[in-house]
């Protein structure tokens, strides 16, 4: 191939027809890297100076008008490259840069990419051009031109691949830096040509940006299903993980968002990746920019946003923003609150609870690891060790009729269907070192047949049909790790072999799979299924209110105690709930303050119950006794009551170990609390 002189190095030398306008050169700093968070990879590359400049100069190479004067020259590279993908996406990087919420030290680094972009064949939607990954020798061009076109280096190498951007000048292909590996054309035809991104950078230099439109984050949260956090951000440009926790306290009050709203927000777009962010907002912007500061501007993009949202990932049941930030507090992690009650509202379209759930074992250099198509597995375990255990609260502190609480059935009957399929694996954990350090240490106890699954494992391995156990792999020590359990829900139950694996596991192996999976099976599952579906209280009203779900037992309590039912039932909600803050027992009894206070004063009276300030409890009444800390997002409560409700105590004494699964209703807690205090065991000083 016949290449022109415009044979270049990865090296700069500042040559004036490369060389980036003196503003763009002003502004190229670190602050690059936050103002693309979320639209780009590998936020570490993009720490030092150079990257706008590199932009500009790959464009002028690409279209000729840059030529260097000197072998060692050359575009320079900005990040890691990714920033190819906004090459027919550039409508996200606009997005951001235009409206209110975006800082504005970012959104001058992001008006700088965009006139770089407007003077650039990037934005010219009749040019041809593909990125991808080329093989480049060692020491080998990073700049290729000729009558054919050109082709660029973006990207630093990785194991000898470099990502590139060529363009075609006719039919034939453009001249070649090496070995193509991997390449795609770009998009064409959305939004973001030379005059569009010209003209939206010249609106807001004049007008100031977009002004933020709270109805607009209304519409498009209504219009998907998801969280007012997730949808503030999405209509800002602003998905992105890495991108939000650095919001400021300007940022923050347009948004209109308490801290844990964003901490949330940050989390639902879940496993999206930049280029799905950069796909989702590519084509929102309207053709004539001037529009988004009309007063229907931002809602017609939220509508857009909506729209791609929905073609993608569907429409989400909307709940109530009441909901959401009850959702919120109970730290669903690594579930944000809009998955958490999708799990509950949607789970027939929730990955891996929809249909049957197959897993196999699949090697790698770490040793054999749990594997399903697509996420599935990573959904589906996330609803198993987030969704069964924070049940209860979804029962007891949201109202009947609540869309979240009235889904419960039919998540727990996927649930049920789900672990019931025989190709479904699951991990356990590590093996006892007291049954044995390798594979050969367990024939005894598993048999010797091998793990058979769509390819051979490359250690030693058996399967008894319940159980897996894997060898553990040698690492550059020659240290041997510890052989794993895997097992078989549709298979495990009250016999010799399950009981045989439970004795294999490590004492520390926490394994909530198996104890869910007895759960989904036994009575207590089954009692709440019953309840929330034939038994439920009116419409609006609360479990947590023994006047509306266990008025025979108040009953009682008032008598017993000689009081009337007001201080019964508060007396009942402070032995048995999680959290009974004022403002959790004035929701759940519909109750006033003066109401409240009133009750409150006749236990402190009665000697029931102590007044006190304690942090995060959000009330001045506690039963006597001992009280445990615990530190966000784990509940602080008596001693005696976390006995009462299962939650153990962790090494330092804190409340901080996992939420035990539950095993009573809210009326069955509330008679079994009272049979506790007539029987001499309530709490005491």
């Amino acid at each position: 191939m016949e290449r022109s002189s415009a044979v270049q190095r990865d090296g700069m030398t500042g040559s004036e027809l490369l060389t980036a306008r003196a503003e763009t050169v002003a502004l190229d700093d670190r602050g690059l890297a936050d103002a693309l968070g979320g639209l780009v990879d590998s936020l570490g590359y993009w720490g030092g100076k150079g990257a706008l400049a590199a932009v500009e100069r790959t464009g002028r190479c690409l279209a000729g008008t840059g030529e260097p004067t000197g072998p060692d020259e050359g575009p320079g590279i900005a990040g890691e490259g990714s920033w190819t993908r906004f090459i027919g996406r550039i409508g996200a990087v606009a997005l951001r840069a235009a409206v209110e919420p975006t800082r504005d030290e970012r959104r001058r680094r992001l008006l700088a990419l965009l006139e770089i972009w407007a003077d650039s064949p990037f934005a010219d939607p009749r040019a041809r051009m593909r990125t991808g990954l080329v093989r480049v020798a060692e020491g080998g061009p990073v700049v290729v031109r000729d009558e054919r076109g050109a082709a660029v280096v973006v990207g630093w190498p990785t194991e000898g691949l470099r990502k590139f951007v060529d363009l075609r000048a006719g039919e034939p292909d453009p001249p070649g830096l090496g070995v193509i590996e991997e390449v795609t054309d770009v998009p064409h035809g959305g939004w973001g040509d030379a005059g569009q991104v010209r003209r939206l950078v010249e609106l807001v230099r004049e007008r100031g940006p977009v002004p933020w439109d709270l109805d607009a984050v209304s519409v498009l949260r209504d219009g998907t299903g998801m969280g007012r956090a997730a949808a503030s951000f999405a209509l800002a440009g602003m998905l992105g993980r890495g991108y939000l926790p650095y919001l400021d306290d300007g940022e923050r009050r347009i948004h209109r968002l308490k801290v844990a709203q964003i901490e949330d927000g940050v989390q639902e777009p879940g496993r999206m990746g930049s280029l799905d962010r950069l796909e989702l907002l590519a084509d929102v912007l309207p053709e004539d920019p001037a529009e988004l500061w009309e007063p229907q501007g931002m809602r017609a993009v939220a509508e857009r946003i909506a729209h791609a949202w929905r073609e993608r990932y569907g429409r989400r049941t909307v709940v109530p923003e009441r909901t959401f930030d009850a959702v919120i507090e109970l730290r669903p992690f690594p579930l944000s609150a809009g998955r958490f009650c999708a799990t509950f509202t949607d789970h027939a379209s929730t990955r891996g609870l929809g249909s049957d759930l197959g897993t196999w074992l699949q090697n790698s250099e770490f040793g054999p690891f749990l594997i399903a198509e697509g996420w599935d597995l990573n959904d589906f375990r996330d609803v198993l060790r987030v969704a069964v255990p924070n049940l209860f609260r979804v029962y007891a502190e949201l109202p009947s009729g609540d869309p979240v609480r009235a889904g419960a059935p039919g998540l727990l009957r996927a649930l049920r269907e789900r672990v019931d399929h025989p190709g479904l694996l699951l991990d356990v954990g590590i093996l006892s070192r007291t049954v044995g350090h390798r594979v050969a240490d367990v024939h005894g106890r598993f048999g010797s047949r091998p793990y058979a699954g769509p390819e051979p494992l490359e250690v030693a391995s058996v399967d008894d049909g319940l159980t897996v156990v894997v060898d553990g792999v040698v690492d550059r020590r020659g240290d041997r790790s510890q052989p794993r359990l895997y097992f078989r829900p549709a298979f495990y139950g009250d016999d010799e072999r399950s009981r045989t694996l439970l004795a294999a596991r490590a004492d520390f192996s926490h394994t909530p799979e198996i104890e869910i999976v007895e759960w989904l099976r036994g009575p207590a599952c089954g009692r709440f299924i019953e309840r929330l579906e034939g038994s439920s209280p009116p419409p609006g009203s609360y479990e947590t209110n023994p006047a509306v779900s266990a008025p025979d037992v108040l009953g009682q309590v008032a008598g017993g105690l000689g009081v009337d039912e007001d201080a019964a039932a508060l007396y009942l909600q402070l032995l048995t709930l999680y959290a009974p803050s004022d403002r959790n027992i004035r929701t759940g009894n519909d109750w006033k303050a003066a109401r409240h206070q009133k009750a409150a004063a006749v236990l402190v009276e009665r000697g029931l119950v102590v007044e006190d300030k304690r942090a995060r409890a959000g009330r001045q009444i506690f039963l006597p006794g001992e009280w445990l800390h615990a530190g966000k997002p784990y509940q602080p409560m008596e001693a005696w009551k976390a006995e009462l409700l299962g939650v153990e105590r962790s090494y330092n004494g804190r409340l901080e170990n996992p939420l035990p699964l539950p095993t009573r209703t809210m009326p069955e807690l509330f008679a079994h609390a009272w049979e506790l205090v007539q029987g001499g065991r309530g709490p005491s000083a």
